[in-house]
């Protein structure tokens, strides 16, 4: 752990070791190494190594000191330990303790966790729970940003967060870095916004402590929009989709953190702009599940899709090492291989391809190959973390029923479909059968569901959705994590299968339930917080293949959204579907005082009827 008090230590220790009068740990030789506050090569380097950092860096028999142990690796390059400038941990679904034995390997040795999810479940353990991990011995440095979405928008409620619990988390921890992306931009550009105060106080917060703002700038791309998000002192932007928004951010002054699902785009048209400097750009996963990076990789498939696109190695590897670093105010600690910070080495076999042999972290070898090598911590997760699913009854199918007016034979409804982007929702007629409205199955209408799950009042809002869910008879799928807020979702062809799947997961304290023809066919355990668990990846991935399985068996409705991402079968995007942040405008949320239905427009706080 980082504190004032353990760092005078450290470094003045370091002090005597990089002067010879202390001996090192280790002393680590390697053919080059790749500076990345010049991105310039320096060629057979030693690194003198003790207490988990580096106290020294320089040619081959240039220490002046001794070492308790030689490690020679003349075959391999050496660059730092690779950063997430912005991810959100709860999306690998696994606990930080097994996070760092699923992307150590990859190279990642530290990431800026953005926890606006466990923030919005359990906000006042935030740094109780990314800090626990380290504590235990665990080699990846987390530096936790408290969650600005808490809650997600004004029109939701339970868990608050505000400048008072900014300021004591940022005095708590030196690991603490900053705000975790800002994202109700309506809240922050409108003064009459109810949100704008509190969010506005977590910002002064941030600031008096000389910490990051981070931003999330999604659907801000006119250059009125751009300069106002700029203006408002949050630092930095992770949703661009294209070169020409990406290049219009960077000329505004933010810090751009590129995605991998148009990072290719990205770079190579800001390599056709003829951009010089990259040092305000990084390379960011944001959400990745570990089923994904168990498949094809975490940090190191980043870089490598930077360099297929264009960049030179060095430059890739800087944007994720030093740039994030100096971004984030991490330089005393990451970003490069020189005195004082960590002792986090990814040495490589073949930069081009960037071949990862070893990586250390900590100054230990920590994997080999794909191959971890340390003891995993065992962390006893308190009831804090692993009791959060509190619906407080059995639901049962009349929960789920949208009731009709006395005597109507035919209802309107307001229908949503995945990732609705527009002003105005949908509205078609429905036919009405014992006094209850119904499902289309015929035109692509389902029954899609938010569950309360903090309240323990049971409360449930409903609505009509377009091609988002099962056409067979009695079937659901449902699930703990809902961006942002994280109730339960339920998407159902029948109220009876909506409950069974909802009671399920209840029981399970969270994850993923699937029913199918009235009989639960597939789960997946999120044990802790109702969003990841305590297991290793491989483990978590079998249930995930075991519930894309199930979920073939199921005759899944699909009609096109406005996202670039839906595609046809099971509709697992749908826990992002549920986001109230911009660019949403009509979404349906948990039901309370001000949205008793549960549907709002998210930018204004408008309410209608689900039905009329």
């Amino acid at each position: 752990m980082i504190t004032a008090e353990t760092e005078t230590d450290i470094r003045r220790d370091l002090i005597d070791v990089a002067l010879g009068r202390t001996p090192a740990d280790v002393l680590l030789r390697v053919g080059r190494l790749l500076d990345t506050n010049t991105a310039l090569w320096r060629e057979d380097v030693e690194i003198a190594i003790s207490q988990g950092r580096i106290a020294f860096v320089g040619p081959r028999g240039s220490f002046a000191g001794t070492a308790l142990r030689v490690e020679d690796r003349p075959e391999c390059a050496a660059v730092p330990g690779f950063g997430e400038v912005h991810k959100h941990i709860e999306s690998s679904h696994i606990t930080p303790e097994y996070e760092a034995a699923m992307v150590i390997p990859h190279g990642n040795t530290w990431t800026c966790e953005a926890s606006h999810e466990f923030s919005n479940v359990v906000p006042d353990h935030t740094l109780d729970f990314w800090l626990a991990a380290r504590k235990a011995g665990s080699p990846l440095k987390i530096f936790p940003l408290p969650g600005s979405a808490v809650p997600p928008t004004a029109w939701e409620h339970g868990a608050h967060l505000d400048g008072v619990d900014q300021t004591r988390f940022l005095t708590e921890s030196l690991m603490c870095a900053g705000l975790d992306e800002v994202m109700d931009w309506p809240a922050v550009r409108d003064r009459d916004n109810p949100a704008h105060t509190r969010l506005w106080s977590m910002i002064a917060a941030t600031w008096n402590a000389r910490a990051v703002v981070e931003g999330h700038a999604a659907g801000i791309r006119d250059l009125p929009g751009i300069n106002a998000f700029a203006a408002s002192g949050i630092a930095s932007d992770h949703e661009a989709w294209t070169a020409e928004e990406a290049f219009d951010k960077l000329q505004a002054g933010l810090f751009v953190e590129i995605r991998i699902h148009t990072g290719p785009e990205i770079i190579a048209g800001l390599l056709e702009r003829g951009l010089k400097d990259w040092s305000q750009v990084a390379l960011a996963t944001d959400d990745r599940p570990a089923s994904d990076v168990l498949a094809d990789g975490a940090t190191d498939r980043n870089v490598r899709m930077a360099i297929d696109a264009g960049l030179a190695p060095e430059i890739a590897i800087q944007l994720v090492t030093i740039n994030p670093a100096r971004h984030m105010r991490l330089t005393p600690w990451v970003g490069s291989l020189t005195p004082g910070r960590f002792a986090d080495v990814v040495l490589l076999s073949d930069v081009a391809k960037l071949t990862i042999s070893e990586v250390w972290a900590d100054g230990l070898c920590a994997s080999q190959g794909d191959r971890y090598l340390l003891d995993i911590p065992k962390i006893d997760w308190p009831n804090w973390a692993r009791e959060t699913v509190n619906i407080g009854r059995s639901l049962s199918a009349q929960d789920f029923t949208i009731p009709a007016e006395n005597g109507r034979e035919t209802m309107q409804a307001a229908l949503l479909r995945p990732f609705h982007w527009t002003d105005d929702f949908i509205t078609d007629e429905l036919p009405v059968i014992d006094g209850a409205v119904q499902r289309d199955a015929a035109r692509n209408i389902t029954k899609f569901a938010i569950i309360d799950r903090f309240s323990g009042t049971g409360a449930v809002s409903k609505m009509f959705w377009l091609g988002c869910g099962p056409r067979d008879p009695d079937t659901a799928l449902c699930c703990s994590m809902a961006h942002d807020k994280h109730n339960i979702w339920c998407v159902g062809s029948s109220d009876a299968a909506m409950a069974l799947a909802v009671n399920t997961c209840a029981d399970m304290q969270g994850g993923w339930v699937l029913v199918h023809q009235g009989k639960v066919t597939a789960t997946v355990s999120y044990e802790i917080a109702g969003l990841m668990t305590a297991r290793p990846a491989e483990a978590l991935n079998a249930e995930m293949q075991a519930l894309y399985a199930a979920g073939k068996a199921v005759d899944w409705m699909f009609e096109p959204s406005f996202h670039p991402r839906w595609a046809a079968g099971f509709p697992e995007r749908l826990a992002f579907a549920t986001l109230t942040c911009s660019p949403w405008r009509w979404n349906l949320v948990a039901p309370s005082a001000h949205a008793p239905q549960g549907l709002v427009q998210v930018q204004t706080g408008q309410t209608h009827p689900v039905v009329w």
